[in-house]
């Protein structure tokens, strides 16, 4: 009988919607933009914060590493001295494993293939996979021998990559591949559920993985991450606890006792997912709360429509309450056509979203963990229907509760169709817009806010200046007998390179360095100032840049002092040049070009002082920075910059065709402007930078929409009392500055409260904003102007059409 009733409701409420396909077709619009944007949103929420990683049991992967300091991945990372022993003394871990933390993109190239490719590789520890519960889809994973340098070398390819590159043959295990002219075989096939980029350097793009051999690295110092696979039934504090025992225990190199406890205090196991998405955790509440605001306006929308409609069919309700309808069953309907209105505009919104999830999943150039598996899953579907009830149930139930509360009998004595109800839900309906502008209020200024700190981020002074400047990484060859061959042949094809480079049509500069700002970095030792003396600890672990003359004028970096030349060579006065924060430390007060700085017994001349450069992020400062002339350190590879007169892009060609003229097995690799590695330093603020500025931008819509519905049903109730004030005089002006008056009322109302509710909410997202106070006046002054300025436009239109109301009519139909 239950059911009977049901489908009676549902195909009146069909009939009905489908009479007015106008409400019907508005009201379906505005859900699936307001459903379809939470969809979307939960969908990153769930996959950055509330899925688990694709690993089995992930809960148990755990991050080893102090937290982030100054000098960056060095200072996060160990020797592999020091990782064996945590790996044999901790007694916390079902495995214990990492990989080599300073991966540079294009690091190899594919040969044997034609063109030269380049690609990708990352070094692991040998139990790399199976600590992480990674199985392979084809082959095996390394073995034992392999994981110590075995003879023969091996790798194991990325999906994406195998399919790309070798047409998803399904015979390649066991093949051997050319990588940097060496033969190579492939032993297994990563599954393409595993993304190692997604997970552990986001935005990168991995080919393939070899094993890391420990002991040809064993002297590089702090190179392997750490990361581990708790016993069952570990806690971290437990973890923690024997990180503590075991850190006094460790080596920085066994070859040196004195670095017996280096590490001490700076094990700190935190889970794995916190490591990978844990600093976005107060940017996606904030995105959430704002699609959720987004739904509260929407909701409010629509009950203000509702409203306007049911006062338009009372006479519609009292003949069925006459006809015996309860009040019960006339609200569970009016509940029933807003359930169809929220699961037509849940269906349409769920593929927006599908299509805006399948758009992000596919945003490489966003350094965003996790966002290539964003997808719709069986959560996110649940969250639609949640939505979706949740959405008819705010709009729906307002009106159907307003309808039962009147009294229907009195609608069949009134002369208008629905005037009286009409009249008793004007008043709920002006609250409803105050609140739609207040919630307008809060969603604009959070918004605002947000933009004012992301153009003080793009107003930072980096310390270079990236525009008309670009990057492409070098292959080379500098293999020799001796070190000092080596050095000479090295010094040789650079300077081949960047005089060939230089000589360019609209190249202005040209030099190299083994690392660029915003990227990979690496510390070595701390120089100490000639005849000083400082605290343990007191001096900063520089970040180390090895370049070649030409760089710093490339990339736009002003030098106090000299820059290098070709003539800083293996057999004159070791040089070095420092940034700004450096000096100041070493030298507080003092000019430092011209200063000593010793690294154990050597003595490095200053013969320059550089600006600061962001190395780490835009928005964090500049630490202590060290440059050395590419004669004098062995760079870990070479990237080449270029500033130039024309557009960046013109020249790819040509300077790829030059390289390859000097190095035939150079590979394509990517002509990157320096602008696109800013542009990716910065790509997660302005990712949810713009999401809150659609939504704040869709909420003041609504809000426009939402006033002038009111208005323009305030204008149709008062046909009749307007046609009588502008028959006995009133002029065309003053029926318009009435009705404009009114708009202006609810809005500053709206405002004023929305403004009260907008300080507490900029003081919770305080920490979010960069350079901006959460009070900022010129923000909660333009979206106050934005709103009025919006309203006046909203209520202009029903004014007009107010003081076009020919009086004679007006009488004449009432």
């Amino acid at each position: 009988m239950k059911l009977d009733i049901f489908v009676q409701d549902l195909k009146y409420a069909l009939r009905t919607l489908s009479r007015d396909r106008s409400f019907t077709l508005v009201a379906v619009v505005i859900l699936a933009l307001a459903i379809g944007a939470n969809i979307a949103v939960f969908s990153v929420v769930n996959t950055l914060l509330l899925r688990p990683l694709p690993f089995p049991d992930s809960s148990e992967l755990v991050w080893i590493a102090p937290p982030p300091t100054a000098c960056g991945f060095s200072c996060a990372t160990y020797s592999a001295d020091a990782y064996e022993e945590f790996r044999d003394q901790s007694r916390a871990y079902q495995g214990v494993t990492g990989y080599m933390a300073f991966t540079t993109p294009d690091n190899l190239r594919l040969t044997g293939r034609g063109e030269p490719q380049p690609a990708t590789s990352f070094e692991v520890i040998g139990n790399f996979f199976q600590v992480l519960g990674v199985q392979p889809t084809m082959g095996r994973l390394f073995t034992s021998e392999e994981a110590r340098g075995g003879s023969h070398p091996v790798t194991l390819l990325a999906n994406a990559y195998w399919r790309q590159q070798f047409n998803a043959d399904p015979e390649i295990v066991g093949k051997a591949i050319e990588l940097n002219g060496s033969p190579i075989t492939v032993v297994g096939v990563l599954p393409d559920t595993f993304d190692f980029g997604a997970v552990f350097s986001p935005g990168a793009k991995v080919d393939l993985f070899t094993p890391l051999d420990l002991n040809l690295e064993r002297n590089w110092g702090n190179i392997v991450t750490l990361l581990g696979r708790l016993k069952p039934g570990v806690t971290l504090a437990q973890a923690l606890d024997d990180a503590n025992r075991v850190g006094p225990n460790l080596y920085q190199n066994t070859k040196y006792p004195q670095t017996l406890g280096q590490y001490k205090g700076d094990l700190i196991p935190v889970p794995l997912k916190d490591y990978v998405t844990g600093k976005l955790r107060r940017s996606l509440i904030a995105l959430w709360c704002a699609v959720g605001t987004i739904l509260l306006i929407a909701g409010v929308n629509l009950s203000n429509l509702l409203l306007a409609r049911t006062a338009a069919r009372t006479k519609e309700f009292a003949v069925r309450g006459a006809l015996g309808a309860s009040r019960g069953r006339i609200v569970r309907q009016l509940l029933m056509e807003s359930l169809v209105l929220s699961g037509a505009g849940a269906a349409f919104g769920l593929g927006l979203a599908a299509a805006l999830i399948a758009w992000l999943a596919h945003q490489g150039s966003v350094a965003l963990p996790l966002l290539s598996t964003l997808r719709i899953d069986g959560q996110v579907l649940g969250w639609t229907v949640l939505v979706a009830i949740f959405s008819a149930m705010m709009f729906g139930l307002l009106p159907g509760l307003r309808m039962a509360a009147g009294n229907l009998q009195e609608a069949l004595k009134d002369s208008g169709a629905g005037a009286g109800l009409g009249r008793k839900h004007e008043r709920v309906r002006a609250g409803l817009v105050v609140s739609e502008v207040a919630l307008a209020c809060v969603l604009l200024v959070s918004a605002g806010l947000l933009m004012r700190s992301f153009l003080k981020v793009l107003d930072v002074d980096l310390g270079f200046q990236p525009d008309r400047a670009a990057s492409i990484k070098v292959d080379y060859d500098d293999s020799a007998p001796t070190y000092e061959a080596a050095v000479a042949k090295r010094s040789e094809v650079f300077q081949q390179i960047l005089a060939r480079v230089s000589a360019l049509p609209g190249v202005e500069a040209a030099g190299m360095a083994d690392y660029l700002p915003l990227g990979p970095n690496r510390e070595w030792d701390t120089p100490v100032p000639q005849g000083k003396t400082f605290a343990p600890g007191a001096l900063p672990d520089p970040l180390v840049y090895v370049i070649t003359p030409g760089f710093m004028r490339a990339m736009g970096i002003r030098v106090h002092g000299r820059d290098f030349t070709w003539a800083d060579g293996p057999h004159s006065q070791r040089v070095v040049l420092i940034n700004a924060s450096a000096a100041r430390v070493y030298w507080p007060g003092e000019d430092a070009v011209g200063k000593i700085l010793m690294r154990d017994k050597e003595q490095d001349l200053v013969v320059g002082v550089v600006d600061d450069v962001h190395e780490e992020t835009v928005e964090s400062g500049a630490g202590s920075q060290i440059y050395y002339p590419v004669k004098q350190q062995n760079p870990s590879g070479a990237q080449l910059v270029i500033r130039t007169s024309l557009p960046p892009a013109t020249l790819a060609v040509p300077v790829l065709h030059t390289l390859r003229e000097l190095n035939p097995k150079q590979p394509a690799s990517e002509f990157r402007p320096i602008r696109t590695i800013v542009d990716r330093a910065v790509s997660p603020r302005r990712f949810f930078i713009l999401l809150v500025a659609a939504f704040a931008t869709l909420g003041l819509l609504l809000a426009a929409l939402g006033i002038y519905g009111v208005i323009s049903y305030s204008v149709t109730q008062r046909t009749q009392e307007i046609g009588i004030r502008m028959a006995l005089g009133a002029t065309t002006g003053h029926v318009q500055l009435r009705v404009i008056a009114r708009t202006l009322r609810l809005t500053v109302i709206g405002i004023a409260t929305g403004i009260i509710a907008s300080l507490v909410v900029a003081r919770a997202i305080a920490a979010l904003l960069f350079d901006t106070t959460p009070t900022d006046p010129v923000t909660f002054a333009a979206v106050s102007l934005t709103l009025a300025i919006v309203a006046l436009f909203a209520g202009y239109l029903p004014a007009r059409r107010a003081s076009r109301i020919d009086p004679m009519v007006a009488l004449r139909n009432n």
